[in-house]
């Protein structure tokens, strides 16, 4: 399976506003630094849990048709078109009443429909392509602890500005990851 990112986030989950409370920073001057440091935490969020916390557009691809081709990054918002390469290697896009999404699992899974069949592919690596929206509707609904982890995150990066402090103690506080632990998909 491959996995391509089409239209990023057009927004955060947290505002550089939440981020400079957390900080307890007042000034302007450090305004564009934890912009960067919230998209810094929001991805790696999004690396550790397997999600998609604001919405955004991916395309999956897969060899074939399969009984189920797993979807990554829930929330599953929609999808857009699922397209094939035929056995002459042009790219067709199939009927949505052939397939059915199975939401109920997560990541959600395309499987066919009840007495449809899935149509002959080329034998191509990229030979299905599923366009999809993915990501929470909003920051408001993004799940408090990964705002919590982000924002510990922030507190980190920003407080530490090299990946070693010479001369200060090692403080490790165990619980912070833990707390994308409910939101993580295991086993994709």
């Amino acid at each position: 399976m491959g996995l391509k990112l089409i239209t990023g986030p057009a927004s955060e989950p947290i505002t550089t506003a939440e981020a400079k409370a957390h900080l307890r920073v007042d000034g302007a001057d450090d305004d564009a630094y934890i912009g960067a440091l919230i998209a810094a935490a929001r991805q790696g969020a999004e690396h550790i849990t397997g999600r998609a916390l604001m919405p955004q557009t991916w395309e999956a691809t897969f060899e074939r048709f399969s009984c189920a081709l797993r979807l990554p990054n829930p929330p599953l918002v929609s999808v857009a078109s699922v397209k094939y390469l035929d056995g002459a290697g042009a790219l067709q896009t199939i009927d949505p009443a052939i397939y059915e999404i199975n939401d109920y699992a997560e990541p959600v899974e395309i499987r066919r429909a009840h007495g449809a069949t899935w149509p002959a592919t080329l034998c191509h690596e990229n030979a299905v392509v599923v366009r999809y929206a993915c990501g929470y509707a909003n920051a408001a609904a993004v799940p408090q602890e990964i705002k919590a982890w982000m924002l510990l995150r922030i507190g980190l990066l920003y407080g530490s500005r090299e990946p070693v402090v010479i001369g200060a103690p090692v403080a490790e506080m165990p619980f912070v990851d833990r707390l994308l632990d409910a939101h993580k998909i295991w086993g994709f």
